[in-house]
């Protein structure tokens, strides 16, 4: 089995809450049955599927881009480079993101139940996929309400969507609207439809989510 280990820097994901004693765990390296986790700051330790990981979380599955846990019996699943926190939260659930080197915020995310890396985009009235991010997620998009959309490029074709689920960190909405634009998008984007039901707060290269309804 080869390894797979954290060698390039991805944006930190914490999630927040309210909790006195919580314990922050990092996912640093994995492989099929087993992950490679960092306790609280302090050294990687290698976690068996099965064991438990620190007293309330337990180490359900291990592949090769995820670790999933529970905590306090809420099922996570986590992808290399995530953070998260233990505790479950007794206030409002926040996530922060960190900016990357060209000052945008990145959100490491699922979309009903994919992975997906969006970009926070508040001009944006919802969110907006690729034809091909649609493809890989499962998304009958062509289902959907045919329109368009002004770009920097001119005018597209989009397919108007509803998503089942969107979730970043702990975060998680049901039935957000969102687009699939068929061409001219290179990432795909986190827009209003779910940042509406945030409040977002920045502090230099910090950005603050907390979940409002």
């Amino acid at each position: 089995m080869r390894l797979h280990t954290l060698l390039l820097p991805l944006l930190p994901l914490v999630l927040l809450g309210s909790a006195s004693h919580a314990a922050d765990i990092a996912v640093v390296g994995l492989f099929p049955g087993k992950a490679v986790l960092v306790i609280d700051g302090g050294s990687p330790k290698t976690f068996a599927v099965g064991s438990t990981v620190t007293p309330g979380v337990k180490l359900l599955a291990a592949t090769e881009s995820t670790a999933t846990v529970t905590v306090n019996d809420k099922k996570q699943t986590i992808a290399i480079g995530q953070h998260i926190n233990r505790a479950v939260p007794t206030g409002p659930v926040s996530v922060v993101l960190q900016a990357n080197g060209q000052g945008h915020f990145m959100a490491q995310g699922q979309i009903n139940g994919g992975t997906i890396q969006m970009l926070v985009d508040t001009g944006a009235t919802m969110i907006a996929l690729s034809e091909a991010d649609a493809q890989r997620l499962g998304i009958n998009y062509k289902a959907g309400q045919p329109g368009r959309v002004n770009t920097a490029n001119g005018s597209v074709p989009v397919y108007r969507v509803r998503l089942d689920t969107v979730k970043v960190g702990s975060i998680e909405l049901n039935q957000v609207d969102a687009v699939v634009q068929q061409a001219g998008l290179p990432f795909a984007l986190l827009g209003m439809s779910f940042l509406n039901r945030m409040e977002m707060r920045r502090d230099g290269e910090k950005m603050t989510l907390t979940k409002r309804f």
